[in-house]
């Protein structure tokens, strides 16, 4: 792509996107994720009524007597976006792919975290991390993530949504909020997801294409693996096959959704012919 066109296309859903946090998603963002977390502010001497729980004992035992910690609601956070760059997500049968529902979900929480004096971070991964983009504040910081998702081209095109989870605990210290933004493809992340979500607040946005659902009867078809590139003829007129089909996509939805609200991880399944604004909302004031 070259210079022209990519301004126009980052331009294009700057508009769009920018628009939406402002007049849609502001106050839902702020009511959803301001003041979940709190931070420490100073300690002070140990007065009647306080919670003998927040007593820090090490300045206690140095200045000979009581003293507790002080803490206060956080203002400001830190959010971070975890965006699935596989080779799966290069896949759409009607309006959009996969990665272009991302790189708007993407721009909207971006918008919706500086709108809220946030900092905003990225993590693109594949099966291993593709780029780290720290948390900064800024139009100009925004602009360079919606660059980097419109135009940045991954080094391999399977997944591993285990690895980045645990990436992200290893690189952000403090408590964050994180938007894992992938079509969760991949398995095996269950146990990663466990302990991200002990030190930051994880909600997972699934994106999702239609023609994933259900398999559209066309005759034989050559269909090709986007991760493994693994190539093998179906015939889609098949009955026994375009259900097997719909069944192996049912079980790893319920699989899924089982497994985020056993760890109590907030979600939204997102379609790439849909809108995104509902589902998007209805998350928001689910919190």
């Amino acid at each position: 792509m070259d210079a022209t066109e990519l301004i126009k296309k980052v331009r294009a859903i700057e508009i769009k996107t920018r628009g939406l946090s402002k007049h849609i998603f502001a106050g839902e963002y702020h009511s959803a994720f301001k003041g979940r977390g709190m931070a420490f502010a100073e300690v002070r001497e140990y007065q009647f009524g306080d919670d003998v729980r927040s007593i820090d004992w090490n300045v206690t035992a140095r200045q000979d007597k009581a003293f507790i910690k002080v803490f206060e609601e956080e203002r400001e956070l830190t959010v971070m976006l975890l965006v699935d760059m596989s080779g799966s997500t290069i896949f759409g049968t009607r309006t959009q792919f996969k990665q272009d529902l991302a790189t708007e979900l993407a721009a909207v929480l971006s918008f919706s975290a500086i709108q809220n004096n946030d900092k905003i971070g990225v993590i693109f991964f594949s099966n291993k991390i593709e780029k780290f983009i720290p948390p900064q504040k800024g139009k100009t910081h925004i602009l360079r993530i919606i660059r980097e998702l419109i135009d940045f081209k991954p080094t391999s095109s399977r997944t591993d949504v285990s690895g980045a989870l645990q990436y992200l605990s290893n690189v952000i210290k403090k408590r964050a909020t994180v938007f894992v933004i992938s079509d969760f493809m991949s398995s095996n992340y269950t146990k990663a997801l466990q302990i991200a979500s002990y030190k930051h607040d994880v909600i997972a946005l699934q994106i999702y294409d239609p023609g994933e659902v259900r398999m559209p009867n066309i005759g034989f078809v050559k269909m090709k693996d986007a991760e493994t590139s693994e190539e093998l003829w179906v015939n889609t007129s098949s009955k026994r096959v375009r259900k097997m089909y719909e069944q192996q996509y049912d079980y790893r939805l319920v699989n899924m959704k089982d497994n985020f609200k056993k760890l109590g991880i907030d979600f939204a399944s997102i379609r790439t012919d849909e809108d995104y604004i509902k589902p998007l909302l209805l998350l928001f004031k689910q919190r």
